[in-house]
């Protein structure tokens, strides 16, 4: 089992899971060419995705769904809320499935867990993904964690955290303070400090990855994500990883 990020970031998303024949894209933020142009950096072509499944409808996330699913003939999974969002963008298009945000799926080789978080969003969630053997967690668009989202994260082997942003560099930005509020408040984004007690809560002894996600380029650092992580697990700041807007990160093996 590997994972791979095309891009992670409010100007886009992306996430692919990957076992045995199955390839599952997490999210496309992305439009029909820039998102062929990103998978092929990491060695996937768009038709030989399996699926792709959708955290919630904001346009990072949902945004090149519809006209790269329709492209290339990929069925797509959203929560019933999200589908009746966004659902007049699938219109006229097969295999669009709506799933409950409890609700366990398969795909191929691998489990799909979703679980609901705290986003303003209509029936937002993020996904453990398994392939029997491993577990990758991924939360990208939390405002706090929950009792729920600790339970669904534990004990996973790779994690894809969301760190958005320093709280004290979104105190001094120029941000309108509506907007801030947003960023900061419990149905928003995930602060530093927020996903190392979040990590500090869970089992990691199986623990293999961990890649901070979601970044603010005005109001976060690669260096500052890693330090708060790699003090909540007492490891080397060079270990974690960083999943850029640019670049996402490149594949990371479960074995």
């Amino acid at each position: 089992m590997r994972f791979a990020s095309i891009g992670s970031g409010s100007e886009g998303n992306g996430l692919v899971v990957e076992a045995g024949a199955t390839r599952i894209l997490i999210d496309c933020g992305f439009g029909v060419r820039d998102a062929a142009g990103r998978l092929a950096r990491i060695g996937v072509a768009p038709e030989t995705l399996s699926a792709v499944i959708v955290t919630h409808e904001h346009a990072d996330h949902v945004g090149g769904v519809p006209a790269f699913a329709a492209r290339y003939h990929i069925p797509v999974w959203l929560t019933f809320g999200t589908l009746g969002i966004v659902g007049e963008r699938f219109a006229g298009m097969d295999h669009v499935y709506g799933f409950d945000s409890h609700d366990r799926f398969a795909i191929g080789d691998l489990e799909v867990r979703p679980f609901p978080v705290p986003h303003d969003a209509r029936e937002p969630v993020q996904f453990v993904i398994s392939d029997g053997a491993y577990r990758v967690g991924v939360v990208t668009d939390l405002g706090m964690t929950t009792p729920y989202v600790q339970m669904s994260l534990t004990g996973c082997d790779a994690l894809v955290l969301e760190c958005n942003h320093d709280l004290d560099l979104l105190a001094q930005s120029d941000y309108p303070l509506s907007l801030r509020q947003r960023i900061s408040g419990r149905f928003g984004h995930l602060h530093n400090e927020g996903a190392a007690a979040l990590l500090r809560s869970l089992d990691t002894t199986r623990l293999q990855h961990i890649v901070a996600a979601h970044l603010s380029q005005q109001n976060n650092t690669p260096a500052m994500a890693c330090a708060a992580l790699a003090g909540a697990l007492s490891c080397a700041a060079e270990w974690i990883g960083v999943a850029t807007q640019s670049h996402g990160f490149a594949w990371r093996e479960l074995n």
